[in-house]
């Protein structure tokens, strides 16, 4: 029979909640880390379609230029959206200092330690078909930790700065887009070089969603814990 007691959580995954672990599932993602989720996620997607479609152009539009507000409705969905990601990537940032430790793993990265990155080589080997068995851990992998931290919140943080420092050169020098933003055109006085690290971020971001996508119904498939967890907040581990 096999054995349905998890393993032991070191101190840096261990979750101090009272739903954390039993009976082979670890309550691992609170409701606010959840929420932040699928907030961003549904804001990245509809800012990397119109973010497209601004850097892009659409087709010209027939009749008169005051008939058609096409663009202008593009423009405006980028803008809401990117309100409505500065504000949740901030809440999110808010939980990992207030919520169970698995809310900062993607904040708090131990790259100064040796036996981080053996764990991750693991799971490079993992993913590439050359390891047997994956890591057993509760909270994200070790090579999730990484993907997760460079190619999304320092993605995140570097497309909402840019993105508000483009804002505010349009609302003017004296919104506070501009005031707290506008020190971007310091690194770059052509604010065209900011449209396109802005547009090249976008690609980083899609480049991180299809592999993110494809690691959750990876586990999910082949690995003996359930990753589906930012629905419930549960990860099953199943033997």
């Amino acid at each position: 029979m096999l054995d349905k007691t998890p393993p032991p959580l070191t101190a840096v995954d261990a979750a101090p909640n009272a739903r954390s672990v039993g009976h082979g599932v670890a309550y691992v993602y609170e409701a606010p880390v959840r929420l932040c989720h699928w907030v961003n996620a549904a804001a990245i997607l509809v800012l990397g379609i119109s973010g497209y479609l601004i850097g892009t152009g659409i087709p010209a539009m027939p009749g008169e230029a005051s008939g058609n507000f096409l663009f202008g409705y593009i423009r405006v969905a980028h803008f809401s959206a990117g309100y409505v990601l500065g504000v949740g990537f901030l809440l999110r940032i808010y939980w990992a200092l207030m919520g169970n430790p698995y809310a900062m793993q993607i904040f708090c990265v131990p790259l100064w330690r040796r036996s981080f990155w053996r764990e991750v080589c693991h799971e490079i080997r993992w993913y590439a078909f050359l390891a047997a068995e994956p890591e057993r851990r509760v909270g994200h992998n070790r090579l999730a930790q990484v993907a997760m931290f460079f190619m999304f919140t320092q993605t995140i943080t570097f497309m909402v700065v840019t993105g508000f420092a483009l804002y505010g050169q349009g609302a003017g020098s004296d919104s506070w887009q501009y005031e707290l933003f506008g020190w971007v055109f310091a690194i770059w006085p052509n604010s065209q070089d900011v449209h396109t690290w802005h547009h090249l971020g976008l690609w980083v971001i899609v480049s991180f969603a299809l592999v993110h996508i494809y690691a959750v119904i990876r586990e999910d498939v082949m690995s003996r814990q359930s990753i589906s967890s930012m629905i419930s907040g549960e990860r099953e581990l199943r033997d």
